[in-house]
């Protein structure tokens, strides 16, 4: 069973007080994160929409485009009429682009503008990318159809007054992502035990005048510039879509509602935050290395002129990618050995012989003991078919970094201070042949990818999962007995303990949820201990291969019972058990995390 068939049927393990917990405790600002929506990128956002750029949105997202499209209607009809044209010219350029990939320069121009109401644009310069250049016509359109009245439930206002209205669903969205921004920061620093440099001192050379007829003297001044990383949220950009921007040391990930930052593409934005100025504070070095350098990246333009030339751009995708693959098969690795550890005196899962003849013993799904050190075969293929895709595209070191990286996994070395003497030992010659060395790896990747992708399609038609599906609307509704009645009529013998696993965690949910809608404290405690019964239920299913997702889940909500009943204890070693499992998307590992730092500070 995949995790995230749990995490579509059996989302409850973030909780609002988790995420306010968070809020509270974790410090964004000594990191140089912030997280909070820009006026400029929804008033921009809603002129495109307006005009014809639909792009697919989240659930609220979709339900805020209902309510501004009866609203927009009213709007002025010969400026509605000018964007329109706007657009449709646009589109008719682009012929063949999706419409995130046609919203795209238009988010770039919303950061380009002052800040609102004025929402001016700036002064042309033959410095600014092409695709902004060619939409920032549409600039004053947007600043017109911002200061337009439109008619709404609360009477006439302008569009820029509807939209400061919209403050608080912003603001409950910039809420829903602190939680897994919390867990990307902690992941990312932990690895590379670094923290981000929030200010850049740069050194400039400043002419200081004598006295009058003298000649003016030169000196060395040292200037501090502030760096921050902003998490926008925004509920009219593209389900799914990450969309990052660099300003000089601005950085600027702009994503939908209940993004899961830590397992998104806005890891890697943040990677580039961090070490963005380690790898500049290495130039020397890497000047040294320039023809090398120069030779790999002429090698891979000859096949994509697209791809920069600039070796410094070629170091700093390389470490982003090196950091990103590297940090997660860390953690896999590290979920995967402890798991296994608590598996200690099971018998092996099976036996095989790898390529070199070397015999091997599954001990999970993807760990394997071979002449007492532990391998993920499954994992190192993939990392080998991304650091591929990577190399391909112009980072002609990810390969060398990763096995950098790798090798002071354990040391507890800072990992940034050690990029010196990487690029020192480096010999771009031999990074040449890597495609070649990883070919049988990408390969094997494809495959396990395809047959990944069958297993996911084969557990979506599965009746027993269409049910709970279906299911869960009823919980989300709150209709609990029926929901009840539905799920015991889904239990089954032995031959389906994974699917058995599922519906007792989800009959656990509507007895707890069921508790939480009553005031009577005795039929309370009734439907919390039958709570309870269904959870235990769950791990008793466990034969080894319960899905450790939905064993974290079933960790935290046992724990969360017993806290109840003050048995703080006993809840700290359930808490200690759900953290053990590791981070895994969709689980219980942050609120156990929380949970268990609220309990030691009560004691």
């Amino acid at each position: 069973m995949k995790s995230f068939v749990v995490i579509l049927l059996l989302a409850l393990s973030a909780s609002v007080a988790s995420a306010q917990t968070i809020q509270r405790t974790f410090d964004f600002g000594s990191n140089g994160v912030s997280v909070v929506s820009d006026k400029r990128l929804t008033a921009v956002l809603a002129a495109i929409e307006a005009g014809g750029i639909k792009v697919p949105l989240t659930q609220s997202g979709e339900e805020l485009r209902a309510k501004l499209k009866t609203e927009f209607a009213t709007a002025d009809r010969e400026l509605v009429a000018k964007m329109e044209y706007f657009i449709k010219q646009y589109r008719s350029r682009h012929a063949g682009s999706s419409e995130a990939q046609l919203a795209a320069p238009f988010i770039s121009m919303a950061f380009t503008l002052s800040d609102a109401p004025r929402l001016e644009e700036p002064k042309r310069d033959v410095e600014l990318p092409g695709e902004l250049l060619e939409v920032l016509d549409f600039s004053p359109l947007v600043r017109q159809f911002y200061r337009t009245t439109i008619q709404t439930s609360d009477g006439p206002m302008t569009v820029g007054q509807r939209l400061d209205g919209l403050a608080g669903l912003y603001q409950k969205s910039g809420d829903g992502l602190r939680q897994s921004a919390a867990v990307m920061i902690t992941d990312i620093t932990e690895y590379l035990n670094t923290r981000p440099q929030t200010t850049f001192a740069e050194q400039t050379r400043v002419e200081v005048k004598t006295g009058k007829g003298k000649p003016s003297l030169s000196k060395i001044e040292v200037r501090e510039r502030d760096r921050s990383f902003k998490i926008v949220p925004e509920l009219l950009v593209g389900k799914g879509t990450v969309n990052f921007l660099n300003f000089g040391d601005q950085y600027v990930v702009i994503v939908p509602p209940e993004t899961d930052l830590s397992v998104s593409e806005a890891r890697r934005s943040f990677i580039q935050f961090v070490m963005d100025p380690i790898v500049l504070a290495n130039g020397k070095e890497i000047f040294l290395k320039r023809d090398g350098l120069r030779a790999l990246l002429d090698e891979k333009r000859r096949l994509d002129p697209n791809i920069s030339p600039d070796i410094n751009i070629a170091i700093a995708k390389s470490v982003v990618v090196a950091v990103d693959v590297r940090e997660r098969a860390f953690r896999k690795m590290l979920r995967a050995t402890e798991e296994a550890r608590r598996n200690v005196g099971r018998k092996p899962l099976g036996e095989s012989v790898d390529s070199k003849g070397r015999k091997m013993v599954q001990l999970t799904e993807d760990l394997y003991l071979i002449d007492g050190k532990f391998v993920m075969p499954k994992v190192d293929d993939e990392i080998a078919a991304e650091l591929s895709d990577a190399y391909e595209g112009g980072a002609v070191l990810a390969f060398y970094f990763s096995q950098q990286f790798k090798g002071l996994e354990d040391s507890g070395f800072d990992i940034a201070s050690s990029l010196r003497d990487m690029i020192a030992a480096l010999d771009p010659a031999k990074e040449s042949g890597r495609l070649a060395e990883n070919a049988d790896a990408r390969k094997r990747a494809a495959l396990e990818r395809e047959r990944a992708k069958s297993n996911a399609s084969a557990v979506l038609e599965n009746p027993v999962t269409k049910r709970l599906i279906a299911i869960d609307e009823l919980i989300r509704g709150q209709k609990y007995q029926e929901a009840e009645e539905a799920l015991k009529a889904l239990l089954g013998g032995e031959e389906q303990s994974g699917a058995n696993a599922r519906i007792y965690y989800n009959l656990g949910r509507v007895k707890s949820l069921s508790a939480a809608a009553i005031t009577d404290v005795d039929a309370r405690n009734v439907l919390l201990r039958e709570a309870k019964g269904f959870f235990d239920q769950v791990l008793k299913t466990d034969n080894g291969s319960l899905d450790p997702v939905l064993k974290s889940l079933t960790y935290v909500n046992l724990a969360r019972l017993y806290e109840y009943y003050d048995q703080n204890e006993y809840a700290l070693k359930i808490y200690e058990a759900a953290i053990a499992i590791g981070n895994l998307p969709g689980s219980g590992y942050v609120e156990a995390v929380q949970s268990k730092e609220r309990l030691l500070k009560k004691q």
